[in-house]
C-alpha cells in the first residue's frame, strides 16, 4: 500500500507537470490549461495527504527500527530529508501567494519529487546488496 500511495503520488505530479508546461491549449484569450491538469493536481493532493500516513506508519515500522540496527543510515537519512522537504515545500505552495517565492517553492519541490524514486531505489538496493552479503 506505501508503494502504491508513494507511485501515485510521483505519477500525478509527472502527469500534472507535463499537462501544465507541454499541454497548454490556445484559447481565445490565450493559453489555457488543460482540462485534466486539475484533475491530477487534485489527485496528487489527496496522494499527498495518504503519503503523510504512509510516512508516519514506515517511520514506526522501518525507520525506528533500521535506526537502531545502524543500517542504510544514510540513504534513510536522504530520502526522509526528502520527504520532509517535499512536505514542506508543498506546504508552501499551497499557502505562498508571492510569485517570486512561490515559483522557486515550484522548482524546489518538482526537482526532488523528481528525484525522489532513484534515492529510494538506492535506499533499497543498497538494503538488498546487505541482505546478500551476510
Amino acid at each position: 500500500m506505501v508503494y502504491a500511495i508513494g507511485w501515485t503520488l510521483w505519477a500525478s505530479g509527472v502527469l500534472w507537470l507535463l499537462f501544465h508546461y507541454a499541454l497548454m491549449r490556445k484559447g481565445a484569450f490565450g493559453d489555457e490549461a488543460h482540462p485534466l491538469e486539475s484533475w491530477w493536481l487534485r489527485l496528487h493532493a489527496a496522494m499527498a495527504f495518504a503519503s503523510l500516513w504512509s510516512f508516519g506508519l514506515a517511520w514506526g515500522v522501518h525507520i525506528v527500527a533500521g535506526w537502531r540496527t545502524r543500517r542504510q543510515r544514510i540513504s534513510g537519512v536522504i530520502v526522509v530529508t526528502f520527504l520532509i522537504w517535499l512536505s514542506g515545500t508543498g506546504y508552501l505552495l499551497y499557502y505562498l501567494t508571492d510569485d517570486h517565492w512561490r515559483g522557486i517553492s515550484a522548482v524546489a519541490h518538482w526537482t526532488a519529487g523528481l528525484a525522489l524514486p532513484v534515492l529510494l531505489a538506492t535506499h533499497i538496493v543498497l538494503a538488498r546488496r546487505r541482505q546478500k552479503r551476510q
